[in-house]
């Protein structure tokens, strides 16, 4: 997938390989819009925090809560 400022040109880089990578990035960007990807932002952040040992927490936290115990948002406030 192409990025707005990925592409990094030298300066000496002849004008010859710079059209020839901007129609790379051209034809790149014209198969993502022939192409979209499902703009589902649950689908997108799904297993982003994975292994991330503050968010076990939260979910640790919150299952706490939803089973009743609320000492836990106590302790926390005591922080």
């Amino acid at each position: 997938m192409v990025k707005l400022g990925e592409i990094k040109m030298a300066i000496n880089t002849s004008l010859e390989e710079r059209i020839a990578a901007v129609e790379a990035a051209i034809t790149e960007l014209q198969k993502q819009v022939a192409n979209p990807q499902p703009t589902n932002w649950l689908q997108q952040i799904t297993g982003s925090f994975k292994d991330e040992p503050a968010f076990e927490e939260v979910l640790v936290l919150g299952r706490a809560i939803r089973q009743g115990d609320e000492s836990v948002i106590e302790c926390e406030d005591e922080l």
